[in-house]
């Protein structure tokens, strides 16, 4: 009977997968709005709905601010750079084939050929693999925007009374197991928080670090680039990759090996600052996840959910990595302690369910 009614879990999940992807959409952005909000509460003792109508409407101001001052040249160059992209692709190949004639190794390959067309073809594959994935969505239509909005929706209810929903779940469980839940769901609402506030931030720096570096180098379409190489970031690993071989690509044309050498440089430079200064900073580790399971975790998602897959692999296995170390190795196992916990205890250490548990305890 245990074996059906998981079997029956399973499938439910399978068939409802696209909804609870929404859902945790919306649980991330409400820990966003969240984290702004009780800051306000505690810093200047505001209302949690005059908090967040200020957290929504700063939000959209500094989203729009940026758009306007963005916008027009980032749109200016991504034309620029469609619009020459034929030709690009063309010197790029070109310079191929005239160093692969210099080496006996890569003569006699495709790249040694002008005409083979391995540049084109590569990036036909890589457009392929975005219509399928990302494009897939944006084809929806109204249903985006349907989905869009219930996420915004769902996400400010969740910001505007979170200890409800979280009591409420909390009281599904069985009484003796209560304790244990409370301290799953602070981990996991402080690692989620950890690692929604420490990701915005360092997109930001990567993005700035990056354009004003393709800037000096004087890398055409920098900003652009720039802003690429922020976006792409919250992919770890392939993000990294991709945003640092992109710009030094489009450089091959010029046939400078200086200059390319010096774009992967600034690229290698830029991320390794990040990851090591800026975000141990930012999240104080709080998240520390083993990378081999971060890169399985974003080859895992992405098979399964596509791009989206790709944007929410972190913070599930986030999610996971709290359950792991609570439930398995602390009540299954009963290893209390041993492992270092990921991140630090929330500040409200009970919530409703287990103070009136407590109080029904005492009586």
């Amino acid at each position: 009977m245990a074996l059906f009614v998981a079997a029956l879990v399973v499938l439910f999940i399978l068939k409802v997968i696209d909804v609870l992807l929404l859902v945790f959409l919306a649980i991330l952005l409400a820990v966003y709005l969240s984290a702004i909000t009780d800051w306000l509460e505690k810093r200047f003792g505001m209302r949690r709905w005059l908090g967040l109508t200020l957290t929504v409407l700063a939000t959209v101001a500094g989203v729009a601010s940026v758009a306007a001052l963005l916008a027009p040249p980032v749109i200016e160059q991504t034309r620029a750079l469609i619009s020459g992209l034929p030709q690009t692709l063309t010197n790029i190949q070109s310079v191929l084939a005239r160093w692969a004639s210099q080496y006996p190794v890569l003569d006699q390959t495709e790249l040694a050929n002008p005409s083979s067309g391995v540049v084109s073809g590569l990036v036909t594959d890589a457009f392929g693999f975005l219509s399928g994935s990302i494009f897939g969505y944006v084809r929806g239509g109204g249903m985006i925007f349907i989905e869009g909005a219930s996420v915004v929706v769902m996400a400010l209810y969740l910001a505007r009374q979170p200890a409800m929903y979280r009591d409420g779940l909390i009281s599904l469980f069985a009484p003796r197991h209560r304790s244990i839940a409370v301290h799953v769901f602070d981990d996991t609402a402080a690692t989620l928080r950890a690692w929604v506030v420490g990701q915005l931030i360092a997109m930001s720096v990567l993005a700035m670090l990056t354009a004003i570096g393709l800037l000096g180098l004087g890398v055409p379409y920098w900003l652009a680039f720039g802003i690429f190489t922020g976006l792409v970031a919250i992919v770890p690993f392939f993000g990294t990759l991709i945003s640092t071989l992109l710009p030094a690509l489009f450089m091959v044309a010029s046939g400078d090996w200086l200059t390319v050498l010096l774009v992967l440089v600034l690229g290698v430079l830029v991320h390794v600052f990040e990851a090591n200064v800026v975000v141990p900073r930012i999240m104080q580790r709080k998240v520390d996840l083993p990378p081999v399971l971060t890169i399985a975790s974003v080859l895992i998602m992405g098979t399964v959910l596509g791009a989206i897959g790709l944007i929410v692999a972190v913070p599930v296995l986030c999610v996971t990595m709290v359950l792991i170390r609570h439930i398995l190795h602390g009540e299954i196992y009963g290893e209390h302690g041993r492992f270092k916990p990921a991140v630090l205890r929330s500040t409200e250490s009970w919530s409703g369910v287990e103070r009136r548990q407590a109080v029904a305890t005492k009586k």
